[in-house]
């Protein structure tokens, strides 16, 4: 895209506090933000952890990443030849920093320069169908001859025929696990091929991360959240990519379905998504003509919190108890909690980081919070 974003480069110090914070109990990607936009720095917010979860109820002491686990993810990180890159900072996907749950520190591996390139997901089917392996592949040879970089989730199937053709023009390969922790096993052949033609590989994970089953959602949101565009080639019902749809559209991305026989219970998801309005592509084309509009717009990041203020020292047992009952476990938006409870936005903030920390909390996108 032509937007020129503005980057800096975390000392040393800040990036092992990052770390830290991010790998401590309770503190996913939308509270690590909540957490700097309130205090500044990472190592500020750290230290305050204890006090904000214990007055959020806390049921256990919070356990708190030490300097001496983060150095050590540090190291290991440093011996894969991973770097683990801030959203400010220059390799770290430019789309990508834009979502409001973007991964605080993303482990980047090979060259940056391919993440620094506009990029179209290829997302599908484990098992697919000979046509559409056959699709997959054209269609990521064709898109990366004309400039773009092939994202997708090294799975077998559709992502594995979208990372093989495109390897000489440019593939990233997003990770569920670590970087030492590749799934499927079989494709650690494939990432090295990758790697060694000018593409790369990211995660959030650490090192020695396995990668579990509520592992490959996250994953989705990096794929989508790092590409102008999804295509879906091939999909079942209830099928993770099409969760990665989901998300691609949550994140104001372009959706994009091959159409498939309604025989093949494998087109399914994708001809549904057709139905509800995707962008169907029959070639690679139809994909850049919608696209060449969005690059031409300049990037538009994340703004901060309105309130900038540290959380209040001690919000009263009164205004916890108002929020409180506000909350449920239907998700609410924290605009509405703080027009209803009537206090100062501070307040209702201060309040949710704490049962955040504490384990209470879900925080959802769309900034919408609710009770666990």
């Amino acid at each position: 895209m032509d937007a020129i974003r503005k980057t800096t480069e975390l000392t040393d110090a800040e990036r092992l506090d990052r770390l830290r914070l991010i790998r401590s109990d309770n503190v996913g990607p939308r509270t690590f933000h909540s957490l700097l936009n309130h205090f500044g720095s990472a190592g500020a917010a750290l230290a305050r952890l204890p006090e904000l979860a214990r007055r959020g109820g806390a049921a256990r002491q919070m356990r708190i990443c030490s300097v001496d686990e983060a150095r050590y993810e540090l190291t290991a990180s440093q011996e894969l030849g991973v770097k683990l890159l801030a959203p400010e900072e220059a390799g770290y996907p430019q789309l990508l920093a834009t979502i409001d749950d973007a991964p605080p520190l993303l482990g980047v591996r090979g060259a940056r320069e391919a993440l620094m390139r506009p990029m179209i997901a290829i997302v599908g089917s484990r098992n697919a169908s000979a046509a559409g392996l056959k699709f997959a592949g054209q269609l990521a040879r064709e898109l990366g001859e004309s400039g773009f970089v092939i994202i997708s989730g090294l799975a077998r199937g559709i992502d594995q025929s979208a990372h093989r053709t495109s390897v000489r023009s440019g593939t990233v390969a997003v990770l569920a696990g670590g970087h030492d922790r590749i799934y499927p096993p079989e494709h650690q052949d494939l990432l090295a091929e990758i790697l060694q033609a000018d593409g790369a590989a990211i995660s959030e994970m650490p090192v020695g991360h396995e990668p579990r089953a509520r592992d490959f959602p996250r994953r989705n949101r990096l794929i989508s959240g790092s590409a102008l565009g999804v295509v879906v080639v091939e999909a079942a019902q209830r099928s993770g990519s099409l969760i990665t749809a989901r998300m691609a559209a949550e994140q104001g991305r372009e959706v994009f379905a091959v159409p498939g026989s309604p025989l093949d219970p494998r087109a399914s998801g994708t001809n549904d998504l057709i139905r509800q309005g995707a962008t169907l592509v029959t070639e690679a084309s139809d994909v850049i003509q919608a696209v060449e509009p969005i690059m031409a717009r300049p990037l538009s990041l994340p703004l901060e919190e309105p309130d900038g203020d540290p959380p209040q020292a001690d919000p009263q047992a009164d205004d916890r108890a108002r929020i409180t009952a506000l909350l449920g476990p239907t998700p609410v938006s924290i605009d509405d909690l703080i027009r209803l409870a009537g206090l100062p936005p501070a307040v209702v903030r201060t309040v949710l980081l704490e049962l955040e920390l504490a384990g209470r909390l879900n925080r959802q996108g769309g900034g919408q919070v609710s009770l666990t």
